[in-house]
């Protein structure tokens, strides 16, 4: 900790200060400290907001309309992911659901959501880093799956996704999810998380699970919150700052309103440069970004039983991540940039986001229905840019040239429209209630990628970060059309029956049909089985069909090119087919002694024609498909290795089989005069399979050694979070510790120095050991209005398995970026002041 304090430099110190004095405080009491959610299950159809208040329930006249209440994150919490029944309690639902209260995210100490749910959720992974623009967008992944196959919802409604591609290598590698963190944490009033394919309630993307983020609707109040942290290396100085409220409106609704603000700084954490023997090049790391984000949500009873509602979230982020360190020799035939960069350079890459989303709708109830329509706009505008570097061939032709590029842009734009209809009927011939629900929504996607300045991609294009060339830019979309059905009922007073089906068709790659099955029977209040047997799919996003770019690094350059272009199908592409899903899970709810709650389930995913880049082409054969799709290469590359040029596209590239295992635990302890504690385990075991390749038109395998480890090990086998929180008898005092184990990743790294340097057959099989980490905090409630936590995430700075220095290029990144397993940040202290009036 002192090491900390003595790097922080006086700019952060003055942020600091004026953070704790003129920013933001939250009450957060005792229970805001917990680590683990309540994990829980629920019954699989689509999740509605509050209903609309009968007559005899309408409050008053000029009396304040009731307060939402705040979620507990327990068993007799109500659920409404993946249910279309209203009121269903999470200790009757039929498949697995983990329910994330706000105060369990703040209370992690992270600004982020997505570092919050990292550190609560067993099954929900993040990656260690990033590399370029990828890194740039955050990301999240369950059990062990693309982030791709992860839907995420708002209020149940199906959320837009980002504009910004993850091109680079990985496990990641071609996905444009929701970033989550665009959405103000401050707004969110808990988390449902479904570990279970969805599709056949959701449609596409619902094969790993999906998240239902629940917007605040209280009708008052004003929360503040400020969270100011260091990395154990004094650098990833992070600034986060939350206000919210709400209001009443003449007792017949609500409006609610939030906003961040959050900051960090660049972490640094490259290896010596071999060509130096110096850390000039500080590629490895965090990048710096700026997020301001707001929201509104609001609700009025236009009469007893309709209601109107709208929702609309905006942000804007501003980050910027490194590229290679470039030596001050490269520039030795060039005089004008050698006296701009006497040193050398390392060019940026500079993302300037815009991301909203509009949600409106009315619901109500007519002769005994439930019904909703809605429409949901929402688009997201990436603006990439290229800082600090060079065009040498510019300025070799003309003389001039910028050192500042508009290199690439990309927009993407989702509109959804649904009507939703759900009624429970009572009939002579049955016994039980018979829920009936269904639904239709139309959905127009487009995706566009913007032409950069030309010094962006003329000559030798900007170096580091080449703009979008003309052959390359375009405007694609699609139309979506969707139906569904499903029926609930009991088959005995203790057996619950669930029926899905759900027809789609895509104008670009057809029609889908997905259905469901899931039953659940309780043997006694304190035991039940339960089960799903399902299919799913995900089809390919326009930016997998279209996408395009070149990364180029000193001595070595790497594209994607869209499987539709000249040089893909000139080298064995063709058209990307929906990925498709069959699976299978079951489970059992228990209490083997009074309030130890366990949840056990298993699981297994068998997905085909997974959606990855494949079909590697080397050397003058890249060269050559770069070349015809209209890319500008550095001089001299035309006569680079084929370890040092390649290219590839999108293709379905294999099936794989994923099992997993889930277990849940929680037991509370009363002391007494001495306080109270809860205690709590979360396990998830999981792992993947490749159980056939595909071939390219040319029969040529479309994976590598290399490519098969992105899909099958970058993931953790195991993640365990366990541990308790303590809590003083009058709620002045609260203790948290909780332990997370990350289990091995295994990666094949490309030689660098010796025999088998750049080689694209021989590989270093590579373990990520596991590895221990403790999470920490204290808290002490000032007032009942004021309180204040001191804690830690990971504070004994444990980091990741160091990479071979042979396997580094440039001897740089020690750490290996395209896993999922632990940060390489090392160990996060951070100070939360809050308040709430």
């Amino acid at each position: 900790m002192v090491k900390v304090l003595n790097q922080l430099s006086l700019r952060h110190l003055t942020l600091l200060g004026t953070s704790l004095l003129g920013s933001a405080f939250v009450l957060m009491t005792d229970e805001s400290r917990a680590a683990t959610t309540q994990s829980v299950p629920v019954q699989h159809k689509q999740a509605h907001t509050t209903p609309v208040a009968k007559k005899t329930a309408k409050p008053a006249p000029r009396q304040a309309a009731r307060p939402t209440p705040e979620v507990s994150g327990g068993s007799e919490a109500v659920v409404v992911t993946g249910t279309r029944e209203f009121g269903k309690k999470a200790r009757d639902s039929i498949a697995p659901v983990d329910i994330v209260t706000n105060r369990q995210l703040t209370g992690t100490g992270q600004p982020t959501l997505r570092d919050s749910l990292a550190l609560l959720l067993p099954s929900l992974t993040v990656p260690t880093g990033g590399f370029d623009a990828g890194a740039l967008t955050d990301s999240i992944s369950l059990r062990g799956l693309n982030p791709n196959e992860t839907l995420v919802l708002v209020d149940g409604k199906r959320r837009h996704t980002t504009a910004n591609i993850y091109a680079d290598a990985g496990p990641s590698q071609g996905s444009t999810p929701v970033d989550i963190d665009m959405i103000p944490m401050s707004m969110i009033d808990h988390i449902e998380v479904l570990r279970d394919g969805a599709s056949a309630q959701y449609g596409s993307d619902a094969i790993a699970g999906v998240v239902n983020i629940i917007l605040k609707k209280q009708n008052h109040g004003l929360t503040m919150r400020s969270n100011t942290g260091i990395t154990s290396e004094g650098d990833g100085f992070q600034q986060g700052v939350f206000i919210d409220g709400g209001a009443n409106l003449n007792n017949r609704g609500f409006v609610h309103i939030g906003g961040d603000f959050v900051h960090q700084d660049h972490t640094v954490r490259s290896g010596a440069d071999n060509r130096t023997n110096t850390y000039v090049n500080q590629l490895l790391g965090q990048p710096e970004q700026t997020r301001e984000s707001v929201a509104i949500n609001a609700g009025y009873d236009i009469t007893d039983n309709v209601q109107a509602y709208a929702s609309a979230t905006y942000a804007h982020r501003h980050a910027e991540s490194y590229q290679n360190y470039r030596l001050p020799s490269s520039l030795a035939k060039y005089p004008g940039y050698s006296a701009i960069y006497p040193y050398g350079y390392a060019p940026i890459e500079e993302l300037n986001e815009n991301d909203y989303e509009l949600t409106a709708g009315f619901r109500g109830t007519l002769a005994g229905w439930h019904w909703d329509v809605s429409s949901v706009f929402g688009r997201d505008y990436d603006a990439v840019n290229a800082q600090s570097t060079t065009n040498v061939g510019l300025y070799a032709a003309t003389g001039q040239t910028p050192t500042s590029f508009a290199a690439q842009a990309y927009n993407d734009t989702q509109w959804t429209n649904s009507v939703d209809l759900s009624r429970k009927f009572r009939t002579s011939f049955w016994p039980y209630a018979i829920n009936v629900a269904g639904g239709a929504s139309y959905r127009y996607e487009a995706y566009a990628i913007g032409t950069g300045s030309p010094a962006s991609y003329t000559y030798s294009s900007s170096d580091g970060f080449p703009g979008t060339n003309p052959a390359n830019a375009g405007k694609w979309s699609r139309d979506v059309a969707a139906g569904y059905l499903d029926v609930s009922t009991n088959l005995m007073k203790h057996w619950q029956l669930d029926l899905a089906g759900r027809v789609e068709h895509y104008t670009d790659v057809g029609n889908t049909k997905t259905g469901k099955v899931s039953t659940r029977y309780d043997f006694s209040p304190r035991f039940a089985i339960r089960g799903t047997f399902s299919n799913g799919f995900h089809a390919p996003t326009l930016a997998q069909e279209h996408y395009s770019a070149l990364s180029v690094s000193p001595t070595a350059a790497s594209g994607i090119i869209a499987a539709s272009s000249a040089g893909a199908l000139a080298n064995g592409a063709s058209a990307l087919k929906p990925e498709s899903s069959t699976s299978a899970e079951g489970g059992i709810i228990v209490e083997p002694i009074k309030k130890l709650h366990v949840t056990v389930d298993v699981y297994q995913i068998d997905l085909r024609d997974r959606i990855m880049p494949g079909g590697t082409i080397y050397g003058s054969q890249a060269y050559s498909a770069l070349a015809a799709d209209g890319f500008n290469l550095p001089s001299g590359s035309e006569n680079w290795t084929g370890s040092q040029l390649a290219t590839h596209w999108f293709a379905n590239v294999a099936n794989t089989r994923t099992q997993g295992l889930d277990l849940t635990a929680n037991y509370p302890t009363d002391f007494g005069r001495y306080g109270h504690a809860d205690w709590d385990v979360a396990i998830n075991l999981n792992r993947t399979r490749l159980r056939h390749q595909t071939n390219s038109t040319t029969g040529a395998p479309l994976l590598n050694a290399q490519n098969i480890a992105y899909i099958t090990t970058a993931y953790p086998r195991s993640k365990i979070i366990f541990g308790g929180t303590w809590r003083s008898a009058h709620n002045k005092w609260a203790v948290s510790v909780h332990e997370i184990r990350y289990g091995e990743t295994t990666s094949q790294l490309t030689y660098y120095t010796g025999p088998y340097t750049y080689s694209t057959s021989h590989f270093l099989q590579f373990q990520n050991v596991p590895k221990w980490t403790t999470n920490a905090s204290v808290t002490y409630n000032i007032t009942p209005k004021w309180s204040a936590t001191i804690g830690g995430n990971n504070i004994f700075a444990k980091f990741p398995s160091v990479v071979p220095e042979g396997n580094r290029y440039l001897g740089v990144p020690k750490y290996y970026m395209s896993t999922s397993q632990l940060g390489m940040n090392g160990g996060y202290y951070y100070l939360d002041v809050s308040a709430r009036f």
